[in-house]
């Protein structure tokens, strides 16, 4: 297989990762990949290993269709456009548009867990970008990353050094991922693995509670630590003491409203389907945080 292989978001955290995974792919030649950027000069490090970097503005359809124009297979990562409602979804809907004016064979999208029912407040925009690339007539795969593990480290340095960490989730489970896990998971879909007209839920290998959480942390450190229950009000009013935005700390709550009703219980085996191995726990996880000396990132 030869086909074009484009990574949107490529300066991004996620975007950088699953090109590392591509490069790392067998049959995957750094000339099939092409990274696009609203600021090439941040991918001036992968061009020099041959990977072609490509000016691409989410709000500028005419430049995406024509960088598109060619491409086989494409990794639509969603936008950060959080600052206004419908914004991201305004982008994301321009993009699928724009794969369908250039031809694209087949358009993956990294979505969230059962956007059709959440509590997330950006949930709708995963959910319009789902429809509207059904509705394409491209070929399409979803991949629904669950909650990465990552996004715990905003918090872990605190709770060590309070012995608690506060939580709205109350005693619901989720099953939190690795990014890098999610990354090569995306790599091997957008490399072919994936399967046309098909939903990729990518969690991590276990269901966990806060509680269970807040005990890996202290085994993986050595510290005591608790999880506190809070209602949503006192969560978010810690958060925005913790210096968070003003409107990422409803976001947080909100998600954490999301793990206590439920709806990211959530587990499968479809990381290891599409990359032959399991995903890290998040014991593993906070270790590798633990060996780099990074407890309080």
């Amino acid at each position: 297989m030869t086909e074009t292989l484009f990574v949107t978001g490529a300066s991004g955290q996620l975007g950088r990762a699953v090109i590392h995974h591509l490069l790392a792919s067998e049959g995957v030649a750094p000339g099939r990949i092409l990274a696009g950027t609203r600021d090439p000069s941040k991918l001036a490090d992968l061009a020099a290993r041959g990977i072609r970097v490509v000016a691409l503005d989410f709000e500028q359809p005419a430049g995406m269709a024509q960088a598109f124009a060619g491409v086989g297979r494409l990794l639509l990562i969603s936008t950060d456009a959080l600052d206004r409602p419908g914004r991201r979804l305004a982008q994301h809907h321009a993009a699928v548009a724009a794969a369908r004016a250039a031809g694209v064979g087949h358009v993956l999208y990294t979505s969230m867990p059962n956007p059709e029912d959440s509590l997330v407040p950006f949930a709708p925009d995963h959910l319009g970008t789902e429809v509207a690339l059904r509705e394409s007539g491209l070929g399409w795969s979803i991949l629904r990353n669950a909650w990465y593990q990552e996004n715990l480290l905003m918090e872990l340095g605190a709770a060590l050094e309070r012995g608690q960490w506060t939580t709205a989730a109350g005693e619901g489970r989720y099953a939190p991922i690795s990014r890098e896990d999610c990354a090569r998971a995306a790599a091997a879909a957008l490399a072919g693995k994936a399967e046309a007209g098909r939903i990729y839920n990518l969690s991590g290998p276990e269901l966990l509670a806060m509680d269970d959480i807040a005990a890996h942390a202290s085994e993986v450190f050595g510290r005591p630590v608790v999880a506190v229950k809070l209602d949503e009000a006192k969560r978010a009013g810690i958060l925005v003491q913790a210096g968070l935005p003003p409107f990422i700390a409803p976001v947080l709550v909100a998600s954490e409203a999301n793990i206590r009703a439920g709806k990211f219980a959530l587990l499968s085996d479809d990381v290891r389907a599409l990359t032959g191995r399991a995903p890290a726990p998040l014991a593993a996880t906070f270790a590798a945080i633990r060996d780099a000396g990074r407890a309080a990132a």
